[in-house]
């Protein structure tokens, strides 16, 4: 078993962390409220750092996943972030969904001190974390990669290498651009049940089982057609995922009318005060224009 530590204890960070107690790790844990840490680890067992430097002493594996690009620089590379803990022959696990060019600064910063750095970006939203099911996209060395695998798997159920440092948030990126066409579709399609009448949930029951069928159809038509949208990733965090991705395509020559769009009508949606509703709430913004 390894000695790892996990910096940042989200609604994603908190559960992951858990799964590797739960699988025999020894888990050391920072988090910026401190109450959260200590929360942790009177549920899950495991100890708690007052830095990150702290947290990553004498670690096999460092995971991250914090909020931004900013974040992860300080946690990483600030006065107390665990560049200044983690020792030669250690591995940096990074699960923010983040910008493939901070990621490569990261990984440019550390190489002189032999530690090596992975961009492993996650899918599966909460309910993924929680359950031990996500989908972990990473960038880096294959030799890197072999190491970390079997501790990762105690929270997923697939972890690809897709290319150098990098591949892993670009690889996210793309993920991102796709939710965002089929969220934006299926709120279309139960509009436009709604304004024709129909039962939208036996529509749903029906469509599914055919072409039309999605993760995001399976798990969330039922509370989309109930206009209830607590229910997972926030748009805060999908309009920051989504910008991201714009700018790289920006950079790279690529066209994205659809998640350039969505991304629009989530703004609109924040402007109802939703920041917090997740990312299905496309739907509520279709209601309001039909009332």
């Amino acid at each position: 078993m390894a000695k790892v530590a996990f910096i940042g204890l989200g609604v994603m960070g908190y559960p992951m962390a858990g799964h590797l107690v739960k699988n025999g790790h020894e888990v050391t844990v920072y988090n910026r409220t401190s109450s959260k840490a200590a929360q942790w680890v009177e549920q899950f067992g495991g100890q708690s750092a007052a830095t990150p430097k702290d947290a990553a002493k004498g670690q096999d594996i460092v995971f991250t996943c914090v909020g931004n690009d900013d974040d992860l620089r300080q946690v990483v590379l600030g006065e107390q972030g665990v560049i200044h803990g983690m020792h030669a022959g250690s591995v940096l696990v990074d699960h923010t969904t983040a910008s493939a060019d901070v990621a490569r600064e990261i990984a440019t910063h550390i190489k002189p001190l032999n530690i090596a750095f992975l961009d492993a970006p996650v899918s599966g939203g909460q309910t993924g974390a929680e359950n031990g099911v996500l989908t972990v996209m990473m960038g880096g060395e294959p030799a890197d990669f072999d190491a970390v695998k079997s501790v990762i798997a105690a929270y997923s159920r697939c972890a690809e290498l897709l290319g150098p440092v990098g591949s892993g948030q670009l690889t996210k990126m793309v993920n991102q651009i796709c939710i965002a066409g089929v969220v934006q579709g299926l709120a279309e399609g139960l509009h436009f049940a709604k304004s024709a009448g129909l039962d939208g949930l036996k529509v749903i029951e029906v469509i599914s089982k055919g072409a039309a069928q999605s993760w995001q159809m399976e798990n969330r038509y039922q509370t989309m057609w109930q206009g209830k949208y607590d229910f997972g990733f926030a748009i805060d965090w999908m309009r920051k995922d989504l910008g991201i991705a714009l700018d790289e395509a920006r950079r790279n020559g690529s066209h994205l009318p659809v998640a350039a769009l969505v991304d629009q009508f989530y703004s609109e949606v924040q402007a109802m005060k939703g920041n917090r509703w997740d990312t299905s709430s496309l739907l509520a913004r279709l209601e309001k224009t039909r009332n």
